[in-house]
């Protein structure tokens, strides 16, 4: 009988449903596949805490797990067990959670689980946390909490910063807003927002940047209906301060969901035509929702679904800007599944694929055009080595120096990282065709 009531997951206690959703990104799933269906069984008055526990779990993963094998008299070699003792050290000494409750819920989670036999493992080590709370906090933040084939690659990438990037990537990114300024000023938004008594503050390199001082439910705060600003990061909002003058221009976004860049290339520019491409046809549809509500949706703007590698552009463009696909380490605090889900084989494919749509997007650019390079990439590979490779097998490519005060000059562009309170890691070339 349990075992049908165990399947449904109904009648699961809060922590259960959270190792659930941790077992799923574990096995492979990422967690925007899982997440809208795992959610719909909590209940709403749970929601928040659900959220927070697997999102901080997540990002606590590595160290989490550097703390607990040394605990364990022999391995347990059981994903569920060592879930919930994850779990349960997380609200210990990272929540406000009651000790009590973290322990009575976890261990019920454990047993819930199939694991009956083994919840005393939990329960002990848990209790054994509540006694020994600070030698155990400084385990915790002491681990740089990376799988280790990454702490190579970025202890090769930024020796003198590894340190640092390990820290700000374990942290909560902000909530940074990109003011719509065909429809408000910056200045005029912050001040609606301190007349409905919501604090906020201006970001440091965006001059359309807003960073929410405390996190709210988005489409409830003023003027999101109306197109008055969209959610982005910070680091991402400096795009368009990169790009030439586009008016009256033939542009194209070449990866261009969800739609942050297309859009904010049309609040700051009237080109005459511009194409975002994508091949994700699900994501491509939040592109034309969010222009949509940002009213800058036009007859002037075609979304093609079609695979950047291989696409032909109907005639060369004045100007592309180019978001490739990569490992997304850079914003691993707003996406903690990454630090499951990503493997060490992974990069070699991505710059692969990066270099094939590069090849792909150079001979749609008219000569005198700029091509835009990004990713939200901390790893040399994908970032400075991939436009070594690229200015030595195209003699009609030269860089414009972007003359900024921001992120860290490369051998080519500028790489940005993760910083607390501000944006995530981001990587800009620009390219122009001689």
């Amino acid at each position: 009988m349990k075992q049908s009531s165990h399947a449904s997951g109904k009648n699961l206690n809060l922590r259960a449903q959270v190792v659930k959703t941790l077992l799923a990104v574990q096995n492979g799933q990422s967690l925007q596949s899982v997440l809208a269906q795992h959610m719909n069984i909590v209940s709403d008055k749970d929601r928040a805490l659900y959220h927070e526990l697997v999102l901080g779990c997540l990002r606590q993963w590595h160290s989490l797990k550097q703390l607990t094998l040394p605990l364990l008299s022999k391995p347990l070699e059981n994903q569920v067990v060592e879930t919930c003792l994850y779990l349960g050290l997380y609200q210990l000494l990272c929540t406000r959670v009651a000790a009590h409750a973290a322990i009575s819920e976890t261990v019920e989670a454990a047993k819930q689980l199939g694991m009956e036999s083994l919840s005393g493992v939990v329960n002990a080590i848990l209790r054994r946390a509540t006694r020994e709370t600070e030698e155990f906090y400084d385990v915790l933040e002491q681990a740089p909490g990376l799988p280790s084939w990454l702490s190579k690659r970025l202890k090769k990438d930024w020796p003198e910063q590894l340190a640092e990037i390990s820290y700000e990537l374990k942290q909560v990114a902000p909530l940074t807003l990109r003011v719509n300024t065909r429809q408000v000023g910056r200045d005029e938004y912050l001040d609606i927002l301190e007349d409905e008594g919501i604090d906020a503050h201006r970001c440091e390199i965006s001059e359309v940047g807003i960073v929410m001082d405390e996190s709210l439910h988005i489409p409830s705060l003023p003027g999101f209906e109306a197109g008055g600003f969209s959610v982005q990061d910070e680091h991402a909002q400096l795009c368009a301060t990169l790009l030439p003058n586009l008016d009256g221009k033939f542009v194209i976004d070449a990866c261009s969901a969800p739609g942050g860049k297309t859009a904010h290339i049309l609040e700051t520019f009237q080109p005459k035509k511009l194409i975002a491409l994508d091949q994700d046809e699900k994501r491509l549809k939040r592109v034309s929702e969010n222009l949509e509500r940002l009213i800058l949706d036009g007859k002037h703007v075609e979304i093609i679904t079609a695979n950047a590698v291989t696409w032909t552009a109907p005639e060369q463009a004045d100007c592309i800007v180019l978001d490739a696909p990569c490992s997304a380490v850079g914003v691993m605090r707003r996406h903690p599944d990454i630090r499951l889900l990503r493997q060490s084989t992974d990069i070699a494919k991505t710059v692969e694929l990066q270099k094939q749509i590069l090849e792909n997007m150079w001979q749609q650019l008219k000569a005198g055009g700029t091509l835009l390079y990004i990713t939200c990439s901390i790893l040399k590979a994908e970032n400075e080595q991939q436009m070594i490779e690229f200015f030595k097998n195209h003699s009609d490519a030269q860089e414009v120096k972007i003359d900024a005060d921001w992120g860290i000059e490369q051998i080519h562009g500028r790489q940005l990282l993760p910083q607390v309170g501000r944006g995530d890691g981001f990587y800009y070339c620009r390219i122009q065709k001689v």
